[in-house]
């Protein structure tokens, strides 16, 4: 295509992010489908293992950059398993918290060599990991502040 080379495949930032995202996602559920989590599920479990204090639902939402109709149904997933419980804070009606139970606190122990493992094969060292990761959040800073 003469004349118009920032449209070349090649040049598309596009392309392997998407496929990258896509790729990994997949890696994931296949490692979290053997301990009966989906990738959204533990997303949320490490959101609220993180705060180590209960969150509202809009508080992992911003943390997982998820509206809180994608979030709901994972948290009742969540709820049913006996991994999170969710109930009214007391002192705002309309908020909901979602704390970990004791049986989400010991799945804390089972899921943490999922990221090794998910890892593995990817060609990318502890390192590359790192800067990856600083790159990307980044970009999504960058696009957050432009929006």
């Amino acid at each position: 295509m003469t004349g118009y080379p920032q449209l070349a495949l090649s040049a598309q930032l596009c392309l392997p992010l998407y496929a990258a995202a896509r790729a990994v996602t997949r890696r994931y559920g296949e490692v979290l489908s053997d301990l009966g989590l989906t990738y959204p599920q533990y997303l949320t479990m490490l959101a609220l293992w993180d705060a180590d204090a209960p969150l509202t639902v809009g508080e992992i939402g911003e943390r997982l950059r998820l509206d809180s109709g994608t979030l709901t149904p994972v948290l009742k997933r969540l709820e049913s398993a006996g991994h999170v419980a969710r109930r009214r804070d007391s002192a705002d009606e309309r908020r909901v918290l979602v704390e970990v139970t004791p049986e989400g606190a010991r799945l804390r122990e089972q899921v943490a060599d999922v990221p090794e493992r998910a890892w593995e094969g990817t060609a990318l060292t502890a390192a590359d990991a790192r800067q990856l990761r600083g790159l990307l959040d980044r970009l999504l800073d960058g696009l957050d502040a432009s929006a």
